[in-house]
């Protein structure tokens, strides 16, 4: 039996806490990447995928479960940030509010951030809040790149045709279009590429 460690195996996931806002949040020197999305994109089950671990993330039928910035350090290696979803309807302007700023906040003001994950519901067509962010980012200078979530919900040609939908729309606004990762946490797509780029952008840094 080989005793090789598997690719991307994940050996220690430290729980950081939960912060109000990114001025609360401790000071790291370890790179940082950000996940962020509409309320029910399936964040929280991607994290979990992505960390292969049952219970990261906090997984919820009602979407809106993040309401603040989680952060976790990985194998002392880099932070991963879950930040709040947005989007969700059912709850007050007020609070909307509350979260994109503190969603924005912190994209703009973490220092140790290294790039920011938007993840997409690939059931849906290009939505406005999601093509916002992604021109608020492009002009904040914030890299970026998509993630794609729930691929196994469609059939293989409706997950290209989608990816050709949003392609289509970022060709109007970025010269050089973000990078792009299709996952399925129900069929275990995605995790290696994920990861992979992370690994990547932290060999350059």
């Amino acid at each position: 039996m080989s005793n090789s460690v598997p690719k991307h195996s994940l050996q220690d996931i430290t729980f950081l806490g939960s912060f109000p806002n990114v001025t609360k949040a401790p000071i790291s020197e370890l790179p940082e990447y950000a996940f962020i999305g509409r309320s029910n994109v399936g964040k929280s089950s991607l994290i979990n995928y992505l960390c292969d671990r049952k219970k990261i993330a906090k997984i919820s039928s009602t979407p809106g479960k993040t309401q603040l910035i989680n952060l976790f350090n990985v194998d002392n290696r880099w932070v991963l940030a879950d930040l709040p979803g947005y989007g969700y309807a059912r709850i007050s302007k007020k609070i909307k509010n509350k979260f994109g700023a503190m969603i924005e906040n912190y994209l703009l003001h973490r220092e140790n951030l290294v790039t920011a994950f938007l993840l997409l519901d690939i059931r849906h067509d290009p939505q406005v809040l999601d093509i916002e962010r992604m021109q608020w980012l492009g002009e904040k200078a914030i890299p970026f790149s998509l993630i794609f979530t729930k691929a196994d919900k469609i059939k293989p040609a409706a997950v290209q045709e989608r990816v050709r939908r949003y392609t289509e729309i970022l060709t109007s606004y970025f010269d050089d279009l973000p990078n792009y990762f299709v996952t399925s946490t129900s069929a275990r797509l995605g995790r290696e590429d994920v990861l992979d780029y992370i690994n990547y952008i932290a060999e350059q840094l």
